[in-house]
């Protein structure tokens, strides 16, 4: 598996957001982990590193239900977003709606980045929530 530089955590509760970061220390050695309390914030950043020519991120957990701009927002912007670079997005839910697996689908076949769906909670990551993306590549 190659190293995973920079990892986006897109979600506005502030204990998985911890409890990600946690369980993200242990299966990493040298990722950049970092927080968005909304999906606007997390676009922004993209865009600006875009713009910029900086490092994107490689992997991103994605809550879909956020203030300002939700997991769905952010995915409806990122997919018009010319990155070659294919990125693993996690969508990461309490959510049992079956309109959000829909949307999922949706989106997954939409572009060409690879789009997981993972219920909470989450007790655990695994090395495979990061490495799908050597596999699909």
């Amino acid at each position: 598996m190659r190293d995973i530089k920079n990892i986006y955590v897109v979600d506005d509760d502030s204990i998985t957001l911890f409890g990600m970061r946690k369980m993200l220390s242990k299966i990493t050695k040298n990722s950049n982990v970092f927080d968005f309390k909304n999906g606007q914030l997390a676009i922004d950043n993209i865009k600006n590193k875009l713009e910029r020519g900086l490092p994107l991120p490689e992997v991103i957990f994605l809550d879909i239900n956020m203030p300002i701009l939700d997991g769905w927002g952010f995915l409806r912007e990122f997919i018009k977003l010319r990155i070659e670079n294919r990125i693993l997005i996690n969508i990461i839910t309490s959510s049992i709606d079956p309109y959000d697996q829909e949307q999922w689908l949706f989106y997954r076949d939409q572009t060409h980045h690879y789009i997981d769906y993972i219920n909470k909670p989450i007790y655990k990551i695994d090395i495979k929530d990061l490495q799908k993306l050597n596999m699909a590549s």
